[in-house]
């Protein structure tokens, strides 16, 4: 049995490669144990609905580094297709894919099991032909399934089921979107949501918002969507109602939790038990502009929270500041993105927000190739504080988005938006971007 210093790492994806690689890398006389119940490490799993829609031709693609990198070039034991089954104050248990049972003693644990896809309390969930994507495992079942179907119901209008539904819809395949909420991207305001449900449908997509799922029909096989006011034909259902930290390791060792159930962890993302740290979706964070506690389960997020668990495990002190919420995807021709709080979560957390929404043309007008983008901003009225923004648009979301959520992260006002001093050529943006012009309309609100 090994005298070393035993780190044990749950979860082989973002968060806990990065934490492994980083305590590897500080203390190379550590021995770096990562159980990953999936026979892949280090992969994206935010290019799964690109891999069904055929934009990546290969699943090793989006796979960053294979296992046998971290146990060559690193020296990390890494066992894939690997369940931990239990944890104890001094052993993980774990069962490999031909039923080994493994026992490994740790002085550090890292817990960085992410989340797992929400399935709604209905009827039907478990038929044959309904799905969900988490790991790349998911993706290439989906892959095999939607080739062969004609009708999909994608429910749930997030993220994922945006960029589902277009990839689907890019196949040729008649595809549906059903929301229960009253607009899709519930991460948006409904202003801005409008856009994106205009261009869905103008591609073939059919959204239904507004309708609860009540029931997924069939006697061997998904067949038919069941709703509150109607009912859908279907080949294949994708379910994208949304994730949920995957706690269910943590619960074994009673570790407190936080908010909306993730692990509990302080800035340097050790939990309630001594020697027990927990990164990435599994964990709780803390949302730099509420001030408060949240869980905002994104791959950058993670990513982050792994080098900051890892530092720590070692004895480099550093502290994970916390997030904005900054997010992005696309839908056909639109970027869709967003950072910090939307008008309805202002309120809820007891601001006064008041907002601009600008629709300008990309570049000016005498430069050929302008495209149309609306950019909206929040504010709070008693302060001038910046509390989000939100894009929708043909191109440069990104560079707004970015630079608003750099603002963010530092607190800036109204004022500090509008004499940022943000890039300017023809080919590129007009004189007045809209987010300045943004901050322009809300300084006459404010005075």
């Amino acid at each position: 049995m090994s005298t070393k210093h035993t780190v044990v790492v749950i979860g082989g994806g973002p968060a806990g490669m990065t934490a492994a690689s980083r305590v590897k890398r500080l203390k190379p006389e550590y021995r770096v144990v990562v159980f990953e119940k999936s026979k892949y490490v280090s992969y994206a799993a935010c290019g799964i609905p690109y891999y069904i829609g055929g934009h990546v031709d290969s699943i090793e693609k989006l796979v960053h580094y294979p296992a046998r990198f971290f146990r060559e070039k690193r020296g990390i034991e890494v066992y894939t297709e690997t369940a931990v089954t239990d944890i104890d104050d001094e052993t993980v248990y774990a069962i490999s894919k031909d039923g080994e049972t493994i026992r490994v003693s740790w002085d550090t644990l890292v817990i960085a099991t992410g989340a797992r896809p929400k399935k709604p309390p209905i009827n039907g969930v478990d038929l044959e032909g309904v799905l969900t994507l988490r790991i790349l495992e998911d993706a290439e079942r989906a892959r095999r399934l939607v080739s062969s179907a004609e009708k999909v119901a994608v429910i749930g209008g997030g993220y994922i089921g945006v960029e589902v539904a277009e990839n689907l819809a890019r196949l040729g395949k008649k595809v549906t979107i059903i929301e229960m909420l009253p607009h899709i991207m519930p991460t948006l305001d409904e202003d801005m949501a409008e856009f994106i449900e205009k261009e869905l449908r103008e591609n073939g997509v059919e959204v239904k918002t507004g309708e609860k799922v009540v029931e997924i029909a069939g006697k061997d096989k998904a067949e038919k969507v069941v709703t509150e006011k109607s009912s859908y034909s279907v080949d294949l259902v994708f379910l994208a109602v949304g994730v949920e930290p995957d706690v269910n390791l943590a619960e074994k060792l009673s570790l407190e939790k936080g908010y909306a159930g993730a692990v509990k962890v302080d800035k340097r993302l050790r939990t309630s038990m001594e020697n027990v740290y927990a990164a990435g979706d599994v964990a709780e964070t803390f949302n730099i502009v509420t001030g408060k506690p949240d869980w905002i389960p994104l791959a950058t997020t993670a990513n982050k929270m792994g080098y900051v668990a890892g530092s720590n495990v070692v004895g480099r002190s550093i502290e994970f500041p916390g997030v904005v919420g900054t997010a992005i995807t696309k839908a056909f021709r639109l970027g869709i993105a967003r950072t910090g709080l939307t008008e309805k979560q202002a309120r809820k957390h007891g601001y006064d927000p008041i907002s601009a929404l600008v629709t300008t043309k990309t570049r000016p007008g005498y430069y050929p190739g302008g495209k149309n983008i609306h950019v909206k901003v929040i504010a709070d009225r008693g302060s001038g504080k910046l509390l989000g923004a939100q894009a929708v648009g043909e191109e440069n979301v990104l560079a707004r988005i970015n630079a608003f959520a750099s603002l963010l992260f530092k607190g800036a006002t109204v004022t500090d938006l509008f004499f940022d001093d943000l890039a300017y050529a023809p080919p590129f943006s007009t004189v007045w971007d809209p987010l300045v012009i943004s901050a322009r309309i809300l300084m006459r609100k404010l005075l």
